[in-house]
């Protein structure tokens, strides 16, 4: 079994457990629920923004612990202080040590869309991403068939969501895009080996239509990345790692798009 079918499985018998706890009722009733959703392919397209989606995880599988000792609110707030576009916060608590209390709280604090990291598989999932005040959810074409993610999207849609679909490969393009998707995101990481490289998303650009806007994941550390993945059409660059792994995540924010700017200057 593979580490994503593994992931899937429990997240299967998660959703049973969460089901019993809370109904859709319940999650219909929260504050957050009926509010305006701010949509991050617009704030992407906006030309006044480097395209940060700076990112909120104190682990993964492939990286480990990465930082437990994280202040919610205060990471959220440095991030968008430091120029970040939008946010991404973990809500799987196995496998990334997320919990939907943080994008709650990443919520309350900030205006800035954000989105839900999550790896959704039914409907019930998306209600919740909205009741935590989430603007965007994940579809990860690996994890869903053709079918599904398509059905998922349009349910998103009809929630007011953007949808955000990853994909590793050309094939995942083809079959999984629809027109209820905004976003299309490249996940550079190997899911075999777990390797990273902006080739992934540089190669697979070309065959992504352009009413879509394209996100760049994983991977990205330096800001001649994000120069590289700009001239092929990129509008958004999803980093996690790179900044949680410091001490201070939003000074490291700070730092990129500092040099992202400088570099663009010259």
């Amino acid at each position: 079994m593979s580490i994503l079918e593994e992931i899937l499985a429990h997240k299967a018998k998660e959703l049973v457990e969460r089901r019993e706890k809370f109904s859709v009722t319940s999650l219909e009733e929260s504050i957050y629920f009926n509010r305006p959703i701010v949509s991050m392919k617009a704030h992407l397209q906006g030309d006044d923004k480097v395209g940060i989606i700076s990112e909120i995880k104190r682990g993964s599988p492939s990286q480990g612990l990465i930082n437990n000792q994280i202040d919610v609110e205060q990471i959220s707030k440095a991030y968008i202080n430091a120029g970040a576009t939008a946010l991404s916060v973990l809500s799987d608590y196995k496998y990334f040590g997320g919990t939907l209390e943080d994008v709650q709280t990443t919520r309350k604090f900030n205006s800035c869309p954000i989105l839900r990291k999550e790896f959704i598989i039914d409907e019930y999932q998306l209600i919740e991403a909205k009741s935590v005040g989430a603007d965007c959810i994940l579809l990860i074409a690996a994890a869903l068939s053709e079918k599904r993610c398509k059905e998922l999207a349009s349910f998103a849609k009809k929630l007011g969501l953007d949808v955000l679909l990853e994909v590793h490969n050309k094939e995942e393009i083809d079959s999984h895009l629809s027109e209820a998707v905004d976003i299309v995101g490249v996940n550079n990481r190997n899911l075999h080996d777990f390797t990273t490289s902006i080739d992934t998303s540089i190669a697979l650009a070309q065959y992504i239509p352009d009413k879509f806007v394209k996100i760049s994941e994983s991977g990205i550390t330096q800001a001649e990345h994000i120069l590289k993945l700009k001239k092929h059409g990129f509008k958004g660059f999803l980093i996690g790692t790179h900044f949680m792994s410091h001490a201070q995540p939003g000074q490291a924010c700070a730092k990129l798009i500092s040099e992202v700017k400088r570099l663009e200057r010259l």
